[in-house]
């Protein structure tokens, strides 16, 4: 077997592994009475949503396409029922991977129409055309159901063109999507729309919403407290004056990743997706391109 052959046959191998582990395990966490934070396997999915209820359940966000089957167990074990209405937060297949499975057993899915846009564009990241969103809204949308309001709200220019925060108030709870990193450098697609000024934007937006008892559901993390997305914007804020100042003295990418401006957020904020290097890349790139 020569060794093109014998790396073909070791990437599979990997990925059936990495497969099986994501279709595994769905972690379960209440975050206020009717309400979860599902952690979509392992860390090779994102943070989901659920409100469920007498009337409707509603899952926001539905993770990778691999946990569609267990995303739908774990979900008829919480509420014993399927689930009526899908949002989707943002255009990314970590966020929207399991919409074609799910709409095939009767879910509507909502989304702003930038999403709805992009995957017209490309359905791949929401598994194939079955997984289009329905319903799409431009500001927003508001669901009134088990007993309480839930407020969709788009962020313009964040992490995508296309972020939406939903605001459950009845309960307390704030989903964020990837508007929220929780102590983890964010993914700000500059590709796809996002600013870092607008995801800064968005943040506050956010914090605005809530008070120090909210419930915050980020898109990747822990649960979190406002002031966990404080501490994010903070962070951000600081990290963005960093670079900028580096870029007002002339110097090139290159030379700002060799000073290093992120160094002492590394220890805390350095993940395996968005490294410290990477968010300094971002910086500079959305600070030369302004």
């Amino acid at each position: 077997m020569n060794r093109l052959l014998l790396l073909i046959v070791s990437l599979v191998a990997t990925a059936t592994a990495i497969a099986q582990d994501i279709a595994t395990e769905i972690a379960t966490t209440e975050a206020a009475p009717g309400v979860y934070m599902l952690d979509g396997a392992n860390g090779f999915s994102s943070n989901m949503g659920l409100l469920v209820g007498d009337d409707r359940v509603v899952l926001i966000d539905d993770g990778m396409a691999p946990i569609s089957a267990d995303l739908i167990v774990t979900v008829a074990e919480l509420a014993d029922r399927p689930i009526d209405f899908i949002v989707n937060t943002h255009v990314h297949g970590d966020h929207v991977g399991s919409n074609a499975t799910l709409a095939e057993n009767g879910a509507v899915i909502f989304a702003h129409k930038n999403i709805r846009k992009r995957l017209v564009e490309d359905p791949g990241p929401a598994g194939g055309a079955g997984g289009l969103p329905v319903v799409t809204f431009a500001d927003g949308v508001n669901f009134h159901v088990n007993g309480q309001d839930a407020h969709v709200r788009h962020i313009a220019k964040a992490h995508t063109d296309g972020d939406a925060v939903v605001h459950l108030h009845g309960s307390n709870v704030l989903v964020a999507g990837d508007l929220f990193f929780n102590y983890m450098f964010p993914f700000i697609d500059l590709d796809s729309g996002g600013s870092v000024r607008g995801f800064i934007a968005g943040q506050r937006r956010i914090i605005k919403m809530a008070d120090e008892d909210t419930v915050i559901i980020p898109g990747h993390g822990e649960l979190a407290s406002r002031a966990d997305l404080q501490a994010a914007v903070d962070m951000l804020v600081d990290a963005e004056a960093m670079v900028e100042a580096l870029v007002l003295e002339g110097k090139t990418e290159e030379e700002v990743l060799t000073a290093n401006p992120l160094a002492d957020y590394h220890d805390t904020w350095n993940w395996g997706f968005i490294t410290t290097e990477k968010m300094t890349s971002t910086l500079y790139r959305s600070l030369t391109a302004e």
